[in-house]
């Protein structure tokens, strides 16, 4: 018995192999070339985040480090994903930094195998699909409010303000920020301000130039030679020990496992939603499909390793993901030679890390916060309905004035209240009258001829969060399409902010395939979405048809222009 998986077909023992396994069944020598080059190049993009993101969680810089060493190896060498990158990421920062405010580094630790653990079950029960259920308006919101808090802990280092502590909540932290604003320094501003400028300039140059590395390098060597007196990983820390990370298991204490259950649930959604949104545009860029249940085991096994080596938790990265298929990697081979480059740098260039000044890795991250924080969404949000939008700003605000657990927890129901209330708007009680029925002639299939150069999929029921993946049957076979793909929306109830984003991505890869697409027959709930959304640019106006038999009618006209510019050219 066979299953398709993507583009490979595979036995049905082979969902539980990883695609490591998978990936080497036809390695060769050239793949390897690919996968060394992109492997180093997204090794030294990791190494100044991964510093980073662990002094911004209040730990030593050497803990994110053997974060990404530890579980960027385990999470290429067992996930269900080609080219994803797992390490230390941004969207951990603020609540690994109340956890260990609140319970200390054990608990830290504790909490981190406690959600590797939930993560594993998720993933071994096929709950991988689950993370789906998750509007786009709440994802969304968690991911500006977490932008928001990464930069607020920044400030102090950006401008090299003389703050002994950086108090945890945000009203608080930007009163002592403020009051503690006339001890800036100015070298450090303009060693951080260079770092964001550099950054920026390679991005616009080519995407392939690891802007951060390049960043670091330029500000550390500036520092040195110039003598700036600005906080550098040396003064702060002692600098980084070289060496092996040392395995330790972490001290279990009972009496804090019921404060750490939210927390560690917040970690495990976390890195669960992180990690497969990374998947996701690993397989739009790679033109692979990943495997979400295995992709949750994986990361569930590197988040229970990471802290018996002294690191964060992780999760899937989707800069450094992008950073590596850009780079040219061909398979996990690649994210394993990411980890095993870090290693190197700790076991080779470690005491040159403490040259390194605090000023640009604060830089960096503030670069990390506005790249994580969505912020191109919020227009088209601003489009839609009012339950979407006010669900947006109770999520932001939440994770930014409350407590992120309470912003998750409250993002869930959220989401099922607002399934509930939109199902239930989709039941409709009406009376059949002629008019009904002659007006319904025109939407019906029987009794149309469907051309060769036209295909056509219906969506039937709730097009909600949750069920927007189902759109893979339009996609996953690209190339057997006819030029023309007609979408009917008669039996399409009801429509959201995920939905409508699911629809936009279906457009956009048939318009890159030189597909045309034409939606028709939209009841009036999904119709007035639509509207509002503006979603006729992304589409066109003129292919969004009533029914189908002026789809149909639409299809020909743009099947005849084709047939004219070929001839003419």
């Amino acid at each position: 018995m066979q299953v398709m998986l993507g583009f490979i077909s595979l036995t049905l023992d082979d969902r539980w192999l990883p695609k490591s396994v998978i990936c080497l069944r036809d390695y060769n020598l050239n793949k390897f070339a690919h996968d060394l080059l992109a492997g180093i190049t997204v090794g030294l993009v990791a190494l100044p985040l991964a510093m980073a993101f662990a002094i911004a969680s209040g730990l030593t810089p050497q803990a994110g480090i053997y974060c990404a060493i530890v579980t960027g190896f385990l999470i290429s060498a067992l996930g269900g994903s080609k080219t994803q990158i797992g390490g230390p990421t941004g969207a951990f920062v603020v609540v690994i930094a109340g956890i260990v405010a609140a319970h200390g580094i054990d608990g830290l630790f504790m909490c981190t195998v406690m959600a590797g653990i939930l993560l594993v079950v998720l993933g071994a029960t096929g709950m991988g699909t689950a993370v789906k259920f998750i509007p786009r308006p709440v994802v969304i919101g968690f991911t500006n409010g977490i932008a928001v808090l990464i930069a607020s802990t920044q400030i102090k280092d950006f401008f090299g303000l003389q703050l002994r502590t950086v108090p945890g909540e945000f009203w608080l932290r930007m009163k002592a920020l403020a009051a503690s604003f006339p001890s800036w320094s100015s070298q450090a501003t303009i060693v951080a301000f260079a770092t964001v400028a550099t950054m920026l300039a390679c991005r616009m140059l080519s995407t392939r130039i690891p802007g951060a590395i390049v960043a670091m390098l330029g500000a550390t060597l500036a520092v040195y030679l110039l003598k700036l007196p600005v906080e550098t990983i040396g003064t702060r820390f002692g600098g980084i020990p070289s060496g092996l990370p040392h395995l330790a298991i972490p001290r279990w204490h009972a009496g804090l496992v019921h404060g750490l259950l939210g927390p560690a649930f917040t970690v495990a959604m976390l890195g669960a939603i992180e990690s497969l949104m990374s998947a996701v545009v690993s397989d739009r860029m790679s033109n692979d499909r990943h495997n979400p249940n295995l992709e949750l085991i994986a990361q569930g096994i590197a988040n229970i390793a990471s802290p018996m080596f002294g690191g964060l938790p992780a999760t899937g990265a989707i800069a450094r993901t992008a950073t590596n298929i850009r780079s040219g990697a061909q398979s996990p081979v690649a994210g394993i030679i990411h980890s095993l480059t870090l290693l190197c740098v700790l076991l080779f260039a470690a005491p040159l890390a403490s040259y390194i000044p605090m000023a640009a890795l604060a830089g960096i991250l503030m670069v990390v916060a506005y790249n994580m924080g969505e912020w191109r969404e919020i227009p088209q949000l601003l489009k839609l309905t009012k339950t979407d939008i006010s669900v947006w700003l109770v999520t932001v605000a939440l994770t930014v004035f409350a407590d992120l657990t309470v912003a998750v927890e409250a993002g869930m129901i959220l989401a099922a209240l607002l399934f509930i209330a939109r199902v239930a708007n989709t039941t409709t009680i009406s009376r059949v009258t002629d008019d009904y029925i002659e007006d319904g002639r025109v939407h019906i299939l029987q009794d149309k001829d469907i051309p060769y150069y036209a295909t056509i999929f219906r969506i039937h029921g709730p097009f909600l969060f949750g069920a927007t993946d189902k759109t893979s049957l339009i996609t996953e076979k690209m190339h057997q399409l006819p030029p023309i793909v007609i979408i009917r929306l008669r039996n399409m109830t009801a429509i959201d902010a995920t939905g409508l984003y699911a629809l936009e991505e279906v457009a956009s890869k048939l318009h890159s395939a030189g597909r045309t697409l034409i939606l028709c027959g939209a009841r009036e709930q999904p119709a007035q979405l639509i509207h509002q959304a503006e979603f006729e640019e992304v589409v066109g106006r003129e292919n969004i048809c009533a029914n189908v038999q002026e789809a149909l009618q639409r299809a020909e006209d743009v099947f005849e222009g084709l047939e004219l510019k070929a001839a003419t050219s």
